[in-house]
């Protein structure tokens, strides 16, 4: 599987979430300090930079044109259409043989294309704790962003961008594993 479609398929569990919200924008996520809407918001937000950024427009160019409350009076509708433009951004020909100007350095396309994927997939788990979802994620995505994210936890550990591993039950599955290294307690 290559990583549009890791992006795609990771993309769809974060939606299928969004869809079963029900009114519940502010009940309580996993992330302290969150509630559902600002989970979603936080998503919308990097949906909406894909394009500028895998089109090869910098944090520079692009500014602050993104700041502020993008769900607005619809949030659900307002992630439906960021998320198929990010998605189209991905699966561009070309996309992920770009380089991506990113606030941290510049990367090719693919691997911002996995960093995009695992922020969605481990944030549809997030929703699903919050609103009471099915928390099972596909399970070949989960396992193409576990191999992927081995090398990549202690970077983005010292970023400063996932919280302390936990600890995990003797036999853990993959979903678990990889639930473990960016924070979260599936238990």
């Amino acid at each position: 599987m290559d990583e549009r479609e890791i992006y795609r398929r990771a993309s769809e569990e974060f939606t299928t979430r969004v869809h079963q919200i029900d009114g519940r924008w502010d009940a309580p996520t996993p992330l302290p300090g969150w509630d559902v809407r600002e989970l979603v918001g936080h998503l919308v937000n990097e949906e909406v930079w894909t394009p500028p950024l895998f089109a090869g427009s910098s944090m520079d160019d692009v500014g602050d044109r993104f700041d502020g409350d993008l769900l607005g009076a619809d949030p659900v509708g307002s992630h439906v259409a960021a998320a198929a433009a990010a998605l189209a951004a991905v699966v561009a020909p070309g996309a992920l043989d770009r380089t991506v100007h990113l606030s941290f350095g510049d990367h090719p396309g693919r691997e911002y294309a996995m960093q995009l994927a695992a922020d969605h997939l481990v944030h549809a788990w997030d929703l699903a704790r919050a609103i009471g979802a099915d928390e099972m994620l596909d399970a070949e995505v989960v396992a193409a962003i576990a191999g992927w994210f081995v090398p990549m936890e202690p970077v983005y550990r010292d970023m400063g961008v996932i919280g302390p591993r936990v600890p995990m039950p003797a036999g853990a599955g993959t979903q678990t594993t990889l639930l473990a290294a960016f924070g979260r307690s599936a238990a």
